[in-house]
């Protein structure tokens, strides 16, 4: 349940930045939770990968290399998906940055309480 409860709100996430965000378009509502699923499965399995590879780089960057990373697998998603489309690099950097934004203050917002 807590799955699909996360699934949804990055599906809210990606189609409130596609509404807001030129350069970015999401058709429909489930073409966004489909966006959602690929980045999920894509951060899972291809972005370990990439971090790897390219440790050096990140490295000598302080980090700041993970953000092309990720507009990589932003772009990567755009490929895969009919209805989602990125216009360039530099776009998927600010989707991403507004992402992880708008995903932590989603599940901050929805977070079950732990006793």
């Amino acid at each position: 349940m807590k799955l699909i409860i996360r699934l949804l709100l990055n599906a809210i996430a990606v189609f409130v930045i596609a509404y807001f965000l030129n350069g970015v378009s999401v058709d429909s509502y489930i073409t966004a939770l489909i966006v959602a699923v690929v980045l999920s499965v894509l951060n899972l399995l291809v972005k370990p990968i990439l971090v790897i590879l390219t440790l050096p780089i990140t490295i000598i960057t302080l980090g700041l290399f993970l953000l092309i990373i990720n507009a990589i697998i932003i772009l990567l998603a755009d490929k895969l998906i009919d209805g989602f489309s990125v216009s360039s690099i530099w776009i998927a950097v600010l989707f991403s940055i507004l992402l992880s934004i708008l995903q932590s203050i989603l599940h901050s917002l929805f977070k079950e309480d732990k006793k």
